[in-house]
């Protein structure tokens, strides 16, 4: 006899934001925020079927108006990106337009608009029950500040979200950032707000861009402890990361008790980024989505949005990271002993030196060496968890404590043992 699958088995909504004019968010031919990345992981989630089941919707990016950007951005920073649209846009230090890290081009304000309309649009998903989760592989520009593009980001999408979620009427929204770089714009737009509490796991600003996110920020006079930063030191590994995550963000998460939570995923962590020097492996940026994931059930009532971010290995590292992250939120995760399919393969050994950012190290090697086989890379990724003890002498749990003894007691938890 054939019984009727139960609703509760089936799988939840989710949604996976994408457009293929998110491409167009292209500062040069040679700038590391290259839209390959994004192309490439789009062609891998579709090469493996996580767009096609059904409890999947694909969430079209609006562009985003300026009343909405607005909500979080300066006008006078949104007249000012607009002007720098064309061309022939001249320098604007004073709004970081026209930089080194955040070139003009002509179509810089509708295609970052875009990313942010993407992510804003995922949070009302979310929000309204609609879907559970939703992912923005193309968002997480978090270095964008109220009034200064900055690191590669004009619009701060994550923003723009978690504005948009406290207008409907959540009353505490949580964003973790697990990129290699400081969540430093995302941060500075809630300092004072009480109702987000931002915590961000980064490379130390001692050794990398932007030089900020040290223990000692913990918010405003208004929002004190809801800013939370783990600086980590350089090579700090799978493990150690791992570590980090495990002995901060739930207590606090538990603690806060947020109605959404909203992550950051980029996955210039990797020991292939050119970026940066964290060195973690694909298999422990996977289980970072497994683990923010828990937590967004245990303590976000599922509700759980999240984006891309930095990333420039566009072959070996991006895809797959965020390949895994579209699995994770759409609860189809992707076994690390998958094979990678020989057709996106096959596209990658195509692509010319044009498409590569002109970066000469992605033609190294044969194609066994530079294009991944399989999903995962063999990662060890086990971690100490933190009450097996604390070592003094250990670079790792000394950035874990400053951190815990700077804002555990601001939230009644004890620094020692949580």
């Amino acid at each position: 006899m054939t019984s009727a699958t139960s609703d509760a088995a089936q799988p939840a909504p989710t949604a996976v934001v994408w457009d293929p004019s998110l491409l167009k968010y292209r500062f040069s031919a040679h700038h590391p925020m290259a839209p390959l990345r994004l192309d490439l992981t789009h062609r891998l989630t579709d090469a493996l079927g996580l767009l096609d089941a059904e409890h999947v919707r694909i969430l079209q990016p609006p562009v985003a108006t300026d009343e909405e950007l607005a909500t979080v951005h300066s006008p006078e920073f949104i007249a000012a990106v607009r002007s720098a649209s064309c061309e022939d846009a001249a320098v604007d230090e004073a709004h970081g337009l026209g930089t080194e890290d955040c070139p003009t081009f002509p179509d810089l304000h509708e295609s970052a608009a875009r990313i942010a309309g993407g992510t804003r649009a995922a949070a009302e998903a979310v929000w309204s029950g609609e879907v559970t989760r939703a992912v923005n592989f193309s968002g997480g520009m978090h270095h964008a500040a109220r009034d200064r593009a900055s690191g590669f980001c004009i619009y701060n999408d994550c923003a723009l979200a978690i504005r948009r979620l406290l207008d409907l009427g959540a009353e505490r929204v949580a964003y973790v950032d697990v990129d290699a770089h400081h969540g430093d714009g995302t941060q500075a737009i809630f300092y004072d707000d009480p109702r987000v509490m931002t915590i961000s796991l980064h490379e130390t600003g001692i050794s990398l861009f932007p030089g900020t996110g040290f223990a000692n920020e913990t918010g405003g006079p208004d929002a004190v402890g809801t800013a939370v930063n783990v600086a980590l030191p350089p090579r700090t590994g799978d493990a150690g990361f791992l570590r980090a995550a495990h002995a901060v963000i739930p207590q606090l998460l538990e603690e806060f008790a947020p109605d959404v939570l909203i992550t950051q995923h980029g996955c210039d962590s990797h020991a292939a980024d050119p970026l940066a020097d964290l060195r973690l492996s694909v298999d422990g940026q996977r289980q970072l989505a497994f683990d923010l994931g828990d937590w967004a059930d245990r303590f976000a009532h599922g509700r759980w949005l999240a984006t891309g971010g930095g990333g420039y290995n566009p072959l070996r590292v991006v895809p797959r990271a965020w390949t895994h992250l579209v699995g994770v939120v759409t609860g189809q995760p992707v076994p690390l002993s998958t094979p990678i399919p020989e057709a996106w393969r096959e596209h990658v050994r195509r692509l010319g030196k044009e498409d590569l950012t002109g970066d000469m190290s992605l033609f190294e090697g044969d194609d066994e060496a530079r294009i991944p086989a399989v999903m995962g890379e063999d990662a060890d990724v086990w971690w100490r968890s933190w009450e097996v003890g604390y070592d003094p002498a250990d670079p790792v749990d000394q950035t874990i404590m400053a951190t815990r003894r700077e804002v555990f007691p601001l939230h009644g938890l004890d620094p020692w043992f949580g």
